[in-house]
């Protein structure tokens, strides 16, 4: 039996690490359930993985109960989608996005691949187990789904989540705001111009008083 070796990390706690073996023949969804096995958060929330690059861009997505946009598309579901069917490297990366609302991004990179699994194990089997995941309170006992301790990043979501953000739409939100930003400094910087500054214009005022007076004498 072969078995495949995952390393998942967190991408904002480096400390924090777990190494997963799985079926070859299991699927997405298995290894989804095994992660938050072992950091405890509740599996039941939208997920998806990325194949990824060795520089962890994302391209094809694998999803886990998914938005109505991303049925349309026709993403794939984890529940029907076995990893070695995306292992296409020795060294295969997944980039994966846990609770779109609350996101926490993980490194899942394959480490090893097990020709002589030992059969009498249940897999997935939890290899590895590095650091404590981080909090994440409970809307049952605390009112609130926001981790312990969160990266900046994951912060900057608490905003983007009052706008009804959308991770996939990114690059237009950088668009727009650097655009943005430009033509206020732009129209700040043509006021000025045109107008002068308070004190010039109060200079210029005083200026023109003493040169009558002087004509006056």
């Amino acid at each position: 039996m072969v078995t495949y070796r995952f390393r998942v990390s967190f991408e904002d706690f480096d400390d924090v690490v777990r190494e997963i073996d799985i079926k070859t023949t299991q699927t997405f969804e298995d290894l989804h359930l095994a992660i938050h096995k072992t950091t405890g958060y509740n599996p039941n929330k939208s997920s998806s993985f990325y194949v990824s690059t060795d520089n962890w861009l994302k391209g094809e997505e694998i999803t886990h109960l998914p938005s109505e946009r991303k049925i349309e598309r026709g993403v794939a579901l984890m529940a029907n989608s076995k990893i070695k069917k995306y292992i296409e490297d020795p060294h295969q990366k997944f980039y994966y996005i846990y609770d779109f609302n609350r996101p926490f991004d993980f490194h899942v990179e394959l480490i090893k691949i097990i020709l002589d699994a030992n059969e009498a194990l249940e897999y997935p089997y939890i290899f590895k187990t590095i650091g404590e995941a981080p909090k994440i309170y409970d809307n049952k006992t605390s009112g609130s789904s926001e981790a312990v301790s969160r990266s900046k990043k994951s912060d900057e979501f608490d905003f983007l989540n009052e706008l009804d953000f959308v991770p996939e739409d990114t690059d237009e939100l950088e668009a727009l705001t650097s655009s943005g930003i430009n033509e206020k400094e732009s129209d700040d910087d043509h006021d000025e111009d045109e107008f002068g500054t308070e004190d010039e214009d109060e200079n210029g005022y005083d200026e023109y008083e003493n040169d009558d007076r002087n004509d006056d004498y």
